[in-house]
């Protein structure tokens, strides 16, 4: 056995050159040792970062592929078999059993299949793998209709894994799973043969192109339809979730082997053919829901009351033992969740109740309520409120990663699912317990969908003690026998993975698991699709290659790399992700360790692009991320460690002279827009000889310079505004008047006076001192600013509105990093204009005609900020058709990281721009001047401030 830590193994010598040639000429594309932007490539750096998944498994892949065909795909898989490697199809990552991990060829899906197409009226919907489920439900919401899969990790998993694992997830058991709602399916086999289910003649067409596996799979048919044994004992295995092995139940639910072998692909964790587009039935979205936490005072008790609550058609039913709730009792954001419960053995049931109207849900809840009573249990409250049901879920959908994440530093953290019958549940959870006491496990922690019979645990474990591997061994063997012995399975959603591959003889017996190795030999005959993976040869496969994760930053170390981080990111196309920030660093770590310091020199010589040059460090991650992870404080900090001793005295010079500073930059701009192509010229002569992260790269695209920051101010007033400097630099689009003028002139409609601080015109949020790392110029920008805002508020009796959401939430961050001023604690209010707009303005002002379409643009900070709503608000009093992309995302401009790396804004926002392209709008809007400088570069249309269509639209 194995224990391998972030020091990545790997079946090909590092960086093959004539492995990536092979795959260049293979693929007719580009093959390049040093970028992820090519479509093959063996770097040491893009392989250790794309080996990572959220699993307790670790390889690393000899290439990594990113294909953009089917053919391609077809093309790859044969050249693998001929070559004798293997290839893993790979896209979300979020696999917790060790599917996604493989030390052959990393097939990489996410980039090139993300087509989503909603057909019927949303009834049905067309999907490829890269897609994530947040996604598509974010295409088929305006039908009212959503996918049947909720797995809790549905802002990352994609379609791809959904398929792959049969995914499930809260509310649609086995009713709504990928298995009964798939229509159709397109998918390509080892062979390069290319099999669409759609096909009227699809059958024969398989027979044609491979009457082996055909015939092969209608003689595994009938055997199993003749054997009432078999039959039996695959009706037993499937009463339930079961993602163990193959889906044996397809021989018993379809008879033409093509639709036999469409329904085997569901579950098969990429060992028997890429899927490379789905047809799912959709279900529709409940149109009365009604949710409720309900504790109890233990796990007993809360298992106990289950058949109680299955019984009164609960849609969901999901446990949370007394370890899950402290840490959601810990999180701030959970505040009057269960505040007043003192836990101790305590268990809670979050119950979800789903009706076609009101009224179908009243009567639901009157049942349940009588039910309940008559069994003794507490009463429901519940709750009906979006916003507020969206919270309980929130904690819920979360909770693997925030108690992975509250693990001690430097342990790995294990999750496993199980499923017994619901009658055996309560008994097996308090066998489970005992389970973890002989072992060890202290920390353990369950949850999971109750309604199913169906829990989660997670353990930690430190794979660099002596008897861990001993430990994990007995456990697990003692834990097949548990579960085995309830009449239940080993895996329920997660999939069988590399984790219990071992013991699917031991679920289904000798004879359907030769069955389900010939279904194997069947479809992938030389053994090229994930091997080791589902069926393996080796006893101990559960505890070989198993991941360690080595102390790193403080910032990161919660990191459970579950990749829910990776599609909010906007460098996730061109570079990295957060998730892959913190591989490297955890790889680096490990090289230390080992003592290998051409390996760390290496990794942080390709680090210095790809993660720091390239990240946005608009803390998006942060929002996705279970336990608050933002990795741009890692690279703000990294940034920091790498600025040298006269930057930074240049940027704190320049904190004191900021208002010169501005002016300068808006002159340039206004001269370049004079004279393009000497200030084209001009600026890539900087950055040849300064370095492209040091000098901007002028465009046409960029505006002429911004007028300097008006000082018109009331001798006393309601509301102090900080105009931002960015709109001092940058000048408004073409045909706008600048966000500031146009919160001036809306709050003289409205009867608002604004008190303007002394010396506006040098101060700054701190934002572009912070974003670099530059700690020194950073605290003087922010001190001299918070001086003048007490000043200016009255020592902050006053509200402070910003006009640019960036610099709103920078100005919020300078008052969490001020703390205090001379020995006084800093307490101000700051507002987004956005949202003093919405609140205070709105209300007292007259809209006149509206425009027919608008598209909106949120920002990273206007969602970090909590403003979004207000944005919408606005936007739907100016247009009576206001429409956020679903492709909507981050555009990665950053202040000026957009002017030093252009190809990150234009990846970022790509996708947002093919949508925006699909129609014309009347107008484009935002509420951050550089974001609208992004999105005009990337769109081709003018966008501005939300407030300058409102004072358009009231005067």
């Amino acid at each position: 056995m194995t224990v391998s830590a972030t020091a990545h193994r790997s079946a090909v010598d590092p960086g093959d050159d004539r492995l990536a040639a092979e795959l260049g000429r293979v693929l007719g594309t580009t093959a390049s040792p040093t970028s992820t932007a090519a479509d093959v490539s063996v770097a040491e750096f893009d392989r250790i970062v794309a080996g990572v998944d959220a699993s307790h498994v670790l390889l690393t892949p000899a290439a990594v592929v990113t294909p953009r065909s089917l053919e391609q795909v077809a093309a790859v898989l044969r050249f693998a078999a001929d070559a004798g490697l293997g290839v893993t199809v790979r896209s979300g990552g979020t696999s917790l059993s060790g599917q996604a991990s493989t030390d052959g060829i990393l097939l990489d899906t996410r980039t090139a299949f993300r087509r989503i197409q909603p057909e019927a009226g949303g009834e049905r919907v067309r999907v490829q793998p890269g897609a994530t489920v947040r996604q598509v439900n974010a295409r088929l919401l305006r039908h009212g209709r959503k996918l049947g899969p909720d797995p809790a990790s549905e802002i990352a998993a994609t379609v791809g894994g959904v398929i792959a694992n049969n995914s499930s997830g809260m509310a649609c058991g086995t009713h709504h799973n990928s298995y009964r709602t798939l229509a159709s399916l397109t998918f390509v086999l080892p062979s390069g043969t290319i099999v669409d289910t759609a096909a009227p003649d699809a059958d024969r067409r398989l027979a044609d192109a491979e009457p082996a596996l055909h015939a092969g799979l209608a003689r595994l048919r009938d055997l199993v339809r003749d054997r009432a044994d078999l039959r039996a004992e695959i009706e037993r295995q499937y009463r339930g979730k079961n993602t163990m092995g193959y889906g044996l139940n397809s021989f018993l639910d379809f008879t033409e082997p093509v639709e036999i072998l469409a329904h085997l692909m569901v579950g098969s964790e990429g060992t028997l053919g890429f899927v490379a587009e789905a047809v799912f039935d959709t279900v529709p979205i409940a149109s009365s829901v009604a949710t409720a936490l309900v504790v109890f005072p233990s796990l007993d008790a809360a298992t106990g009351i289950l058949p109680v609550l299955v019984e009164t058609g609960a849609a969901t039913i999901e446990l949370m033992d007394a370890a899950s709730l402290r840490v959601i009792q810990a999180d701030p954001a959970a505040s009057g969740i269960i505040d007043d419960v003192s836990i101790d053995g305590h268990a809670a049931l979050l119950v979800e109740y789903h009706g076609r109207d009101d009224d179908d849900l009243a009567e639901q809840l009157v049942r349940a309520a009588a039910a309940l009573s008559a069994a003794g249990a507490p009463a429901l409250e519940v709750t009906r409120d979006p916003k507020e049901r969206a919270r309980l879920w929130h904690f819920r959908k979360g909770l693997y990663a925030a108690i992975a994440g509250a693990r001690r530093p430097g342990t790995t953290a294990l999750l496993e699912d199980i499923a017994v019958p619901v009658e055996r549940l309560a008994a097996t959870c308090a066998a489970l317990q005992t389970l973890f006491h002989r072992h060890g496990y202290a920390d353990a922690v369950i949850f999971g969908h109750a309604k199913d019979g169906n829990i989660h645990f997670l353990l930690t474990e430190d794979f660099t003690a002596a008897d861990a591997i001993t430990r994990q061994e007995r456990f697990t063997e003692e834990l097949v026998d548990l579960v085995l012995g309830a009449g239940g399975t080993l895996k329920a959603e997660h999939g069988t993975g590399r984790i219990m591959a071992p013991f699917v003889e031991r679920q289904f017996g000798a004879e359907l698991y030769a069955v389900m190795r010939e279904v194997k030999a069947l479809c992938d005959p030389a053994g090229v699709l994930n091997p080791g993976v589902l069926l393996t040869d080796s006893p101990t496969a559960h505890l070989e290659h198993l991941k360690l994760t080595p102390e790193v930053e403080s910032e990161v170390d919660r990191c459970v790399e579950c990749g829910y981080c990776e599609p909010v990111c906007p460098s996730k196309d061109v570079t990295i992700t957060p998730r892959q920030r913190i591989a490297v660093r955890r790889a680096r770590a490990a090289a230390k360790h080992a003592g290998d310091t051409d390996l760390d020199a290496r990794l942080a010589a390709a680090e210095e692009y790809a993660s720091v040059e390239t990240c946005a460090a608009d803390g998006m991650c942060q929002t996705a991320c279970p336990v608050m992870i933002n990795t741009g404080d890692l690279v703000r900090r990294l940034r920091e460690q790498e600025a040298n001793a006269p930057t930074r005295t240049i940027a704190g010079a320049l904190a004191k002279t900021w208002g010169p500073v501005t002016r300068g930059a808006a002159l340039a701009l206004t001269a370049a827009k004079a004279v393009p192509p000497i200030a084209t010229a001009a600026s890539a002569a900087g950055r040849a000889v300064l370095g492209a992260d040091v000098v901007p790269q002028w465009s046409a695209d960029l505006p002429r310079g911004g007028a300097k920051r008006a000082h018109a101010s009331a001798a006393a007033g309601d509301v102090v505004f900080f105009s931002a400097c960015v709109g001092s630099m940058f000048g408004p689009a073409d045909d706008g008047i600048g966000a500031a003028s146009a919160f001036r002139l809306l709050c003289d409609r409205a009867g608002v006076e604004l008190i303007t601080p002394d010396g506006i015109d040098g101060l700054c949020c701190g934002t572009p001192w912070k974003s670099k790392g530059l700690a020194t110029g950073y605290a003087t920008a922010i001190e001299q600013t918070v001086r003048a805002l007490l000043a200016a508020s009255d020592g902050g009796r006053l509200p402070i509105v910003c006009d640019n959401s960036s610099c709103t939430e920078g100005l919020v961050h300078a008052l969490e990093n001020v703390g205090e001023l001379d020995g006084a604690p800093v307490s101000l209010r700051i507002v987004d204009a956005v949202d003093f707009a919405a609140e205070r303005l709105l209300p007292a002002l007259d809209v006149g005609e509206r425009l027919d379409s608008l598209a909106l643009h949120p920002t990273c900070s206007s969602t970090r900020l909590g403003s979004n709503d207000h944005l919408r608000q606005l936007a739907n009093a100016v247009a009576v058709d206001a429409v956020v992309p679903d492709a909507w995302g981050c555009c990665a401009f950053a202040g000026d990281r957009g002017m030093l790396h252009p190809e990150l804004t234009a990846s970022a926002t790509a996708a947002e721009a093919a949508e925006l392209a699909e129609r014309d709008f009347d107008a484009h809007a935002s509420c951050n001047r550089t974001c609208e400088i992004g999105m005009t570069r990337a769109t081709g249309e003018p966008y501005v401030h939300i407030l300058e269509l409102l004072e358009r639209a009231t005067r």
